[in-house]
């Protein structure tokens, strides 16, 4: 595995490398001794898989406040996703910028979104499958996010939006009072 930065300080990417043969492919999804430059003390206390089967649809943005903020590992076992990392560090040099990555089960790519960042994808290919695994338990009353299209974060999705959730729509869109997390 191969542990690369992103243009946001904290945000990686992680390169894997499947090894193909006339069976198939087999890929190490997680490695805690390769892994532990950015696991650091971390612990894998959850894992989560889910399948979105609309092209276009929009899962996110989310997060958690601490003390339940979550380092999110997240991975594309099926299809095809525009997976999109939003930094909201309060004092960060690159608070409120977003970067994404196309995460195939062919490309290997996994996301390592560390806390204090919103997460979000859009499915670019039917029946997309992602698998997260995070550092925190999911804590409903420490949840939040952000509106897919606020103008603040200026996110360019790759497909017009054919479904959200209707908590996702529900999100406020940032205003003059929106701090960021403080870690």
């Amino acid at each position: 595995m191969n542990i690369c930065p992103s243009p946001i300080a904290g945000l990686l990417v992680v390169e894997t490398i499947p090894y193909a043969d006339v069976r198939g492919v087999f890929s190490r999804l997680f490695c805690d001794k390769e892994l532990a430059p950015l696991i650091s003390s971390r612990q894998i206390v959850q894992v989560n898989h889910s399948r979105t089967a609309t092209v276009g649809a929009i899962r996110g943005l989310h997060f958690q406040h601490p003390p339940h903020a979550e380092m999110k590992l997240v991975r594309c076992l099926k299809g095809r996703v525009w997976d999109v990392a939003v930094d909201l560090r309060q004092h960060s040099p690159t608070f409120l910028h977003w970067h994404a990555e196309e995460l195939t089960p062919e490309n290997a790519l996994m996301m390592a979104i560390p806390e204090g960042f919103g997460h979000g994808f859009q499915v670019l290919e039917p029946d997309s499958e992602l698998l997260y695994l995070h550092t925190a338990h999911y804590t409903p009353e420490a949840e939040e996010g952000l509106r897919y299209d606020d103008p603040h974060l200026g996110i360019k999705w790759p497909h017009t939006v054919t479904e959200l959730s209707e908590r996702d729509a529900k999100h406020s869109l940032i205003d003059a009072n929106f701090q960021g997390i403080s870690l």
